[in-house]
């Protein structure tokens, strides 16, 4: 019989039919001992077959290696944290997943809001990642999102313009996700037809030209909002939304970055590993004026006592128009980004639980720290971390620089 090749198996006894020459029996492999690598990682010398030989073939066993020869090995990679389900010492109410879906219109599908929205991209110096997903409650209720996101490029090279916008719906109002998506809309549209002004504004630092002309281009969008509740016959009240806005010069050599908008929500920095909360503030007077601080005096000057003001309200002037309800105060700010920062813009629901439970923040400071920024999959299992107590929708906007 010629060396190297295994014996050829006993016949089979007569009881049983003999299988057909071209179908011989292949002996089973020996069992090999444990392992304490899966086969998985074994190195390519042991799951590799010789060329030339039969898959019923059995290689001969390797000697053992003198001291001078080195087999090759694969090294096993390190452990990485999983993204987790929840932070804080309870789960929360909700499930995690989507549980009921929001009624549809046969005769206006366009009205379907999806229940997650994510995007992402990578210009000059930043790498660009956003999500909007829909909030438990909204999820276990089966209502729309109630979040608006819009990421728009306007231009082309180093002169483009990246808007990412992000609007929230009045809560418990019917038609709140169709007013955020209009609020989106219309600032998208004022920003595009003037971005070649707003790129030469943030080259060259003109910080008191952009925070006039976003807050005009804010004040015509929200106002156009207004109108189109006042055509639908819906109070402006109601028919109304947060937005807020970040805009990002794709020039590499360009890095200010530059956020404006109206209403609740955060802005985020996280610099080498701690997280800075860079919401600009807005100086407000609160209360009734206090006697003299702006109140009116307490008698006229001919010496008459004032009466007290027993709260009728006063029929409105037919001569001046009935005033407005009062608006949110316009948010502005602008900043220098520095390599390996990581900026953040969310709506309140993920702001709120950022401020509120400091385990979500060490756990996001940790993913988001390092060297390379996460993949779409990756980012948006990061932004939904659940935190119990807070339910509303998220919508989020991440800008690494490189």
């Amino acid at each position: 019989m010629p060396s190297g090749q295994p014996p050829r198996p006993a016949r089979p006894a007569a009881s049983s039919p003999a299988p057909p020459s071209d179908q011989v029996p292949v002996p089973p492999l020996p069992a090999e001992p444990p392992s304490a690598v899966p086969p998985s990682e074994e190195p390519p010398s042991v799951r590799a077959r010789p060329a030339g030989s039969s898959p019923g073939t059995v290689p001969p066993p390797t000697t053992n290696p003198s001291p001078d020869e080195h087999s090759p090995r694969i090294e096993r990679p390190a452990p990485v944290s999983r993204s987790r389900a929840h932070v804080g010492t309870r789960p929360p109410t909700y499930d995690a997943e989507p549980t009921a879906l929001p009624a549809a219109d046969p005769d206006d599908l366009d009205d379907l809001v999806a229940d997650t929205v994510l995007d992402g991209a990578r210009y000059g110096a930043c790498t660009v990642r956003a999500v909007s997903l829909r909030g438990d409650s909204a999820r276990y209720r089966g209502e729309p999102r109630r979040d608006a996101l819009l990421t728009a490029r306007f231009g082309t090279g180093e002169h483009a313009l990246l808007l990412v916008a992000m609007a929230t719906g009045a809560r418990a109002r019917p038609g709140a996700h169709r007013a955020a998506a209009e609020a989106c809309h219309w600032i998208g549209r004022a920003v595009g037809r003037s971005h070649a002004r707003l790129v030469e504004d943030i080259r060259d630092g003109r910080r008191g030209d952009l925070k006039s002309g976003l807050h005009r281009l804010t004040d015509r969008s929200l106002g156009k909002l207004r109108a189109s509740a006042s055509e639908q016959g819906v109070d402006p009240g109601e028919y109304a939304a947060s937005l807020r806005c970040l805009l990002l010069s794709a020039d590499p050599e360009c890095r200010t970055r530059v956020f404006f908008g109206v209403g609740p929500g955060g802005l985020f920095r996280l610099r080498e590993g701690e997280w800075q909360d860079i919401e600009p503030q807005v100086a407000e007077v609160k209360g009734e004026p206090v006697l003299g601080f702006g109140s009116p005096p307490s008698e006229t000057p001919e010496g008459d006592r004032l009466t007290m003001d027993l709260g009728i309200p006063t029929p409105p002037s037919p001569y001046e128009p009935a005033p407005e309800p009062p608006r949110e105060p316009f948010r502005f700010r602008t900043s220098v980004a520095r390599p390996g920062d990581t900026l953040l813009m969310c709506s309140g629901g993920l702001a709120d639980p950022l401020r509120g439970e400091p385990e979500l923040g060490e756990y996001l400071a940790e993913r988001w720290s390092r060297p390379d920024p996460p993949g779409l999959a990756a980012f948006l299992a990061d932004s939904q971390v659940r935190v119990k107590g807070y339910a509303d929708d998220r919508t989020a906007v991440a800008v690494w620089e490189a």
